[in-house]
């Protein structure tokens, strides 16, 4: 069976030892000391990771793209069995890697990523000597849903040497992994952020072995299809997070505590009071939709319990309003997520000024139709059409990690601790 391969992606050697130490009660195979902890940590790292895993077979994940052999060297005597060189770096890094390897006694292993012929590039690497090629994903073009499968079957079929693949690999893609010609499967986010690492592991190795995906809600990312499925698990402060820390669109109050709301936005321009392209806007929405409404950000109500009825036939996902709302009891009773900055009993008359359908901008924030729009009680966020699924998956990427977070919390540690604050505070 292809081997597993952890991937400590950390900046904590702490954090990392810790889930290493539970991966290795489920059976992985080989662990990587991820690009990340080796930055903030150094080959002690290594040193640590060997001492803890002394039968294992250890990856140091130097990305080498010069200097190959002094690094070659160093993480051969920090006790690593396998280093990385990138296959982007110039003929003569990748063969001076590979040389030294030979010299120190360790395996090489050329990462492919970014490589613009990846299998013309993995034969030259197998023709060279090199161990391993690696089929990579990277962190950030995986947020925007792509994989590595489609390169990984490609460059199997082309070397006979071990090839390994990495690119938020789950229960569910596992099995495909392996069917596609790896004989290294590296997951690192499914391990390391899931609440009992043992088992992550044991479920891996299962549908490894079996080739039967076991479904998850976790450790996936999607594509422009399965946008509303991301967005309804994470909270607003998870997108901010994942969005750069994008603050949500000011002074809204949420009328219906603890509901979500997800969907694309249908803009409405109007005029305080007026509240007929409002009510039009209902008619003009599709099932899962938004309204956005750019009322002047003041009285009167554009919005009551009438066309929130309206709304819930029509099987809207809720209502934001620049402007006031009334009838909240009512609206609270129906349970349809609906944001505004005022409420008021005062109602305006329906004259019909305005617009559907253009872009608006309501507490310094630019809407545009069909942006996707994510509300909780913590506030309503925007996003852009063009960047929806990337901050969609980088939502779901701080739900998880804080998952992990609060597990080791309640084991007994605290968040200043967890995040080593004191370590990271500048100086």
């Amino acid at each position: 069976m292809p081997s597993l391969q952890l991937a400590l992606d950390f900046v904590d050697l702490h954090r990392a030892l810790g889930v290493l130490r539970e991966a290795l009660r489920g059976g992985v195979d080989w662990v990587e000391i991820g690009t990340p902890l080796l930055k903030a940590e150094g080959l002690d790292a290594v040193r640590a990771v060997r001492k803890e895993c002394p039968g294992l077979t250890v990856v140091c994940d130097t990305k080498t793209m010069d200097a190959g052999r002094t690094e070659m060297e160093a993480a051969a005597k920090a006790g690593a069995d396998v280093a990385t060189v990138l296959g982007a770096a110039s003929d003569a890094t990748v063969r001076e890697c590979i040389e030294a390897g030979r010299n120190y006694g360790i395996k090489v292993a050329v990462d492919l990523v970014s490589v613009q012929d990846p299998v013309a590039r993995a034969r030259q690497a197998a023709e060279w000597g090199a161990a391993v090629v690696g089929v990579h994903c990277p962190i950030d073009e995986q947020m925007k849903g792509k994989d590595p499968f489609a390169t990984l079957r490609a460059v199997a079929e082309a070397v006979d040497i071990s090839v390994s693949v990495a690119g938020g690999i789950n229960s569910e893609t596992a099995g495909l992994a392996v069917a596609a010609g790896a004989s290294v499967v590296v997951v690192g986010g499914a391990i390391t952020k899931a609440e009992d690492a043992c088992a992550a592991v044991q479920q891996l190795r299962r549908v490894m072995e079996s080739g039967v995906a076991e479904h998850t809600e976790l450790f996936r990312r999607g594509g422009e299809a399965d946008l509303r499925e991301l967005l309804a698990r994470p909270s607003v402060p998870n997108v901010s997070d994942g969005y750069h820390h994008m603050p949500p669109i000011p002074d809204l109050i949420p009328i219906v505590a603890g509901q979500k709301l997800v969907g694309r936005a249908v803009t409405v321009r109007t005029y305080p009071g007026d509240w007929a392209k409002p009510v039009e806007a209902i008619d003009q929405a599709g099932e899962g939709d938004v309204i956005v409404i750019d009322a002047g950000g003041v009285p009167p109500a554009i919005w009551g319990e009438l066309a929130t009825h309206s709304a819930v036939q029509k099987k809207l996902a809720g209502v934001i309003i620049w402007g006031a709302i009334r009838d909240t009891p009512e609206i609270r009773a129906l349970g349809f997520p609906a944001f505004a900055r005022h409420v008021t009993a005062r109602a305006g008359e329906p004259k019909g000024f305005g617009e559907i359908g253009v872009p608006i901008e309501i507490g310094g924030q630019s809407i545009e139709p069909g942006d996707w729009i994510v509300g909780d009680d913590d506030g309503v966020i925007r996003l852009p059409r063009r960047h929806a699924v990337e901050i969609a998956n980088r939502a779901m990427d701080r739900m998880e990690m804080e998952n992990r977070v609060r597990k080791e919390i309640k084991a007994g540690s605290t968040l200043a601790q967890v995040a080593d604050l004191y370590k990271w505070e500048k100086r």
